[in-house]
């Protein structure tokens, strides 16, 4: 068996074994600020992806990876936020929950500076939704807004597997491009949570492209397309007109194992990327202040203390 545990069975979120921090209490987090003080903050989905997966699936692969991670590292895991953004095609999709992106943004930044008063200064944003257009926009209105040191990072799990999300002719193990619910993504939902696959109810339906091949990218950017498939509309059919079924591809050919080194190669690297963050700054230390902001040290100093200590304040008084 390999470092990692795959198949992934089982979680940890109703568990008080120190991955959640919401399972926590607050002397066990003071207690875990001195040696470890990285988040890592999944943000899911809940849509549909046909009669074999759940409507959870996007939240599920973040938290399954996540909690392997904390494993590894001693690091924490915020519970996932169930319900994210959604692009144009998806809207209409029945099971779909669609939040509107500067909802969903504004609530991310917030979440950021909560976890921020808390003492959680360095924070990973896990993502396997297709929702790239909204959590970059969250962090930079976090970082205008509020100005303090701190290192926030956006990770889709997907392009830390590179060409182990792509076809066969980049290297890959699949048959066709990654689209939704598919071969590629079911494989991973078997590696990560399998006891939520119903494997006899698996089907196959095709995409509805409306552009010729070339154009616009595979949900992972493997397929060689210049046009990132969420900087488009039109590019093809709404999925509550052309899949009701909640699948675009072939979920019955998806396999555990043909998702095993994608899986394996982003644990490593958010492993890597947890550790290289403490080497370079350990628990409590940040980035130096005059290099991240320009507001008066004396109020950085202030709320870096937080709430709770002598000569300190909170967060949100520096909100002006």
């Amino acid at each position: 068996m390999g470092k990692w545990n795959l198949p992934y069975h089982g979680g940890h979120m109703e568990k008080n074994d120190g991955i959640y921090y919401q399972n926590m209490t607050n002397l066990e987090v003071a207690e875990r600020l001195k040696k470890n003080d990285v988040l890592l903050m999944p943000i899911g989905s809940t849509e549909n992806h046909g009669p074999s997966a759940p409507y959870g699936e996007d939240t599920y692969l973040d938290t399954r990876l996540c909690e392997q991670v904390a494993e590894a590292t001693g690091c924490t895991v915020a519970m996932p936020t169930w319900y994210g953004s959604h692009p144009f095609h998806h809207l209409g999709q029945k099971g779909t929950i669609v939040i509107p992106e500067e909802i969903l943004a504004g609530y991310i930044q917030y979440m950021l500076a909560g976890f921020w008063n808390t003492g959680f200064r360095k924070i990973i944003i896990v993502n396997g939704h297709g929702q790239d257009y909204v959590i970059p926009l969250a962090i930079h209105k976090f970082g205008k807004k509020w100005q303090v040191p701190a290192i926030i990072l956006y990770v889709h799990f997907w392009n830390a597997a590179k060409e182990q999300m792509g076809t066969k002719e980049v290297g890959g193990p699949y048959e066709k491009w990654f689209v939704h619910a598919d071969e590629i993504e079911q494989s991973w939902c078997k590696a990560l949570f399998p006891e939520f696959i119903q494997e006899d109810k698996e089907i196959a339906v095709p995409a509805a492209p409306m552009l010729p091949p070339g154009h616009i990218m595979d949900s992972s950017e493997m397929n060689g397309g210049v046009i990132k498939w969420y900087n488009a509309m039109g590019s093809c059919g709404a999925e509550c007109i052309c899949q009701p079924e909640g699948v675009i591809g072939d979920a019955t050919k998806a396999d555990w194992t043909k998702a095993k080194k994608g899986v394996e190669m982003t644990l490593d690297y958010l492993e890597k990327l947890v550790n290289d963050i403490l080497e370079r700054y350990p628990a409590g230390v940040l980035p130096p202040i005059d290099k991240l902001t320009q507001r008066p040290k004396e109020d950085i100093e202030a709320v870096i203390k937080g709430p709770n200590e002598p000569g300190g304040r909170h967060l949100y008084t520096l909100e002006y």
